[in-house]
């Protein structure tokens, strides 16, 4: 069959280790043979990053923002052993960070569901989509130890010299700590547009929960910006959409969330969006059936695994030992770009071949062939374990059947 032609670019950003790896031979044998692939590529491998200085991940993002949807794959955010391994110029920030400011995005995550691999909490029926805040709070906090008969105090200086203070505490017969966070209404109204936009768009109901009767000023102020934007521009859209927008304290959304069947979008504020989208990953089976999609509240997508470069399996295929690497969630974060630019091309086609492609992913995994971390979860009776490879090729065979 003659290849699917795509009318725009899309971003490419190409990564570290193992995903890197599993990259190419995605793009070998699942899209280039029935895509002809239109990317803008760059190299967030953390060798390239390191002789631009970083200025490659900067690159990539302002090329998101011309082009408006961008795949990425996992990347490595170094620390002293990365600094020694690499000989890296600097201690270059998370690249997954950089572009996120850039961009003012929100991470969507959610976790991809298939027969044989049941959640930990068996009520859990449908996907939950953490949004996370990806901006300020404890990420960009500054904090001091604090000596025995020290008085710290919380002080803001206006434009003309004012000052306004207020006492944290006196510390009296011990040491401790003390920790400054701040964040932004510009930034909480872009978290609060791109939760909406992406609510409506996937046409799910979206709960927002803080710990505002504690945090009377700052969880406070979330909840009044999420109230004001949400009654202003979005509450006719949702009737429309018939779906909803609920808030509630973060304790009471953790027992429901619990309780409930899924299908909905959670929006978290910063730390919590970190911690509960692992707990949900690892709840739905595991971080490798998960899917991260950044979106920024003017309508720029990128799409990529929720996981990181695999770093273990990297070391054996180093060595030409044999990895049972899962790909899925790398495959899906190209599906999505996929089928996201075909939406915004009217490229119906592309839409089509992205739909089929994920559709051959999970067919594979329920027919029984996976990697070994699935093949250990899965209750399926016949079940077969494969390697990166195989596992690819064997998509590949259904996808074919399917086209």
């Amino acid at each position: 069959m003659a290849k699917i032609q795509m009318n725009t670019p899309l971003v490419e950003m190409d990564g570290d280790e193992m995903t890197r790896v599993i990259w190419q031979m995605i793009k070998d044998k699942l899209l280039t043979p029935y895509i002809e692939l239109n990317t803008e590529y760059y190299d967030l491998g953390l060798v390239h990053r390191n002789e631009t200085n970083d200025q490659v991940t900067v690159d990539s993002a302002n090329a998101t923002k011309k082009y408006g949807v961008a795949v990425k794959c996992a990347t490595i955010t170094p620390n002293a052993q990365r600094m020694t391994e690499y000989d890296l110029k600097e201690m270059w920030k998370s690249p997954n960070g950089t572009i996120r400011a850039i961009l003012d995005g929100t991470v969507f995550r959610a976790p991809i569901i298939v027969k044989g691999i049941t959640p930990l909490l068996p009520g859990w029926k449908k996907p939950i989509t953490i949004a996370r805040h990806a901006y300020g709070d404890v990420y960009k906090n500054t904090e001091m130890k604090v000596k025995d008969g020290c008085k710290a105090e919380l002080v803001v200086t206006d434009k003309d010299g004012n000052e306004t203070r207020q006492l944290i505490h006196e510390f009296k017969g011990s040491d401790g700590v003390i920790q400054g966070q701040h964040n932004i209404d510009a930034s909480i109204a872009s978290f609060a547009r791109a939760c909406f936009n992406f609510a409506l768009d996937t046409k799910q109901d979206i709960w927002f929960a803080t710990k505002d009767t504690i945090s009377k000023k700052y969880d406070h102020t979330f909840k009044d910006i999420f109230a004001e934007i949400y009654e202003n521009e979005y509450k006719a859209k949702f009737e429309a959409a018939g779906i909803e927008y609920f808030y509630t304290l973060i304790d009471d959304a953790v027992a429901r969330v619990v309780r409930s069947e899924g299908g909905y979008i959670w929006a978290c504020k910063n730390y919590d969006g970190d911690v509960m989208s692992d707990m949900v990953a690892t709840a739905f089976g595991s971080l490798g059936m998960m899917t991260s999609v950044l979106v920024s509240p003017d309508g720029v997508y990128e799409y990529e695994a929720a996981h990181g470069t695999v770093t273990r399996h990297y070391y054996k295929h180093l060595k030409g030992e044999e990895t049972s690497t899962n790909s899925v969630a790398t495959i899906f974060a190209w599906s999505g770009a996929l089928k996201k630019r075909g939406e915004l091309d009217n490229n119906a086609e592309l839409v089509v071949f992205a739909d089929k492609l994920e559709k051959a992913t999970i067919k594979t995994i329920e027919d029984g062939v996976m990697t070994g971390d699935l093949y250990i979860i899965s209750q399926l009776e016949n079940k077969k374990k494969v390697n990166t490879e195989q596992f690819l090729d064997e998509i590949n065979l259904r996808l074919k059947e399917m086209l």
